[in-house]
């Protein structure tokens, strides 16, 4: 039996989730612009998400939210070879501008309050930094990457 061979522009994938997100809203606006720019699904680590009416797109019917206990659960089930990516103000961060974002990611982000402690900043491979110096909302700073990310994969593709 002949195997069928087919070309696809992308073969990657990418995720997106938040660490301890104190707003349930907040999830759900990132779960919305994730399902937009073509996430493959969404996580929270640490805490829960009850739905909101802020996903006015029903985004849970398209991609999947799962959950995680703890940094070490959501690397355990990390898919292979793909890379862990922090999204924090910290010395060690790459400007996202500059960044180049891998085929197969998982972006994780803190709460506006907290951010990401060492202890996860640690578990990632890679951390970046959207511009200024002050923490943006949580769903606002994802939406960011996720459209740098799809912006920077457009020009990449042929034709």
């Amino acid at each position: 039996m002949a195997r069928i061979q087919r070309d696809y522009p992308n073969n990657g994938f990418y995720g997106i989730g938040i660490m301890h997100g104190k707003h349930d809203h907040n999830i759900g606006t990132l779960w919305r612009s994730a399902y937009i720019m073509g996430a493959s699904f969404i996580f929270t680590l640490g805490r829960a998400y009850k739905q909101q009416t802020s996903d006015v797109v029903n985004a849970w019917t398209r991609i999947p939210l799962y959950h995680y206990e703890t940094i070490d659960d959501l690397k355990k089930h990390l898919p292979y070879s793909t890379r862990l990516i922090a999204v924090e103000l910290d010395e060690q961060s790459v400007p996202l501008q500059t960044f180049e974002h891998p085929e197969r990611a998982i972006y994780i982000l803190g709460n506006e309050k907290n951010g990401l402690p060492e202890p996860v900043l640690a578990a990632c491979h890679d951390i970046v930094q959207l511009p200024g110096s002050y923490s943006l909302n949580v769903a606002v700073a994802g939406s960011i990457v996720l459209y740098d990310r799809v912006a920077k994969t457009e020009r990449a593709l042929p034709g």
